[in-house]
């Protein structure tokens, strides 16, 4: 599966925790991140991390195009709800993205939790599904 990671800054340490703890589940797995959280999460697990830019920089709309393309099965965003962003309109399009392709989002670790448990038991072979149906519509 493809997972993506995104903290605002308030919340970075959170989610490297959150990563650590879920660093065997997640090893077997394709991650993306934005670039600094990205870089905070390899510093502290063994886990490797396709980086793209920062949020504000357009991290964001990299994660969100690869969503519309089908090609994001997971979106682990650890938002920060009590600090104004200056990117807030391209936050808001990534989550009506996750909206518009079914993708499963978390925007904190009680959510996360329970998403990984759910990729752990194998709960998410439906995205299987959901790629070689749209890869058979482009194909026709």
């Amino acid at each position: 599966m493809n997972i993506a990671f995104i903290a605002h800054d308030q919340k970075k340490d959170d989610i490297v925790q959150f990563v650590t703890a879920y660093e065997e589940v997640l090893k077997s797995h394709t991650l993306f991140s934005t670039g600094t959280t990205g870089t905070r999460i390899m510093e502290n697990t063994s886990l490797q991390i396709h980086r793209f830019q920062s949020g504000p920089l357009g991290g964001d709309q990299q994660i969100g195009a690869r969503i519309a393309d089908n090609d994001m099965d997971c979106v682990i965003f650890f938002k920060d709800p009590l600090t104004a962003q200056p990117h807030e309109p391209d936050i808001t399009a990534l989550i009506r993205l996750c909206d518009v392709y079914s993708i499963p989002l978390a925007t904190n670790m009680a959510t996360a939790e329970i998403l990984l448990r759910g990729l752990e038991r194998g709960d998410f072979q439906w995205r299987d599904v959901v790629k070689e149906q749209k890869q058979g519509e482009k194909n026709t």
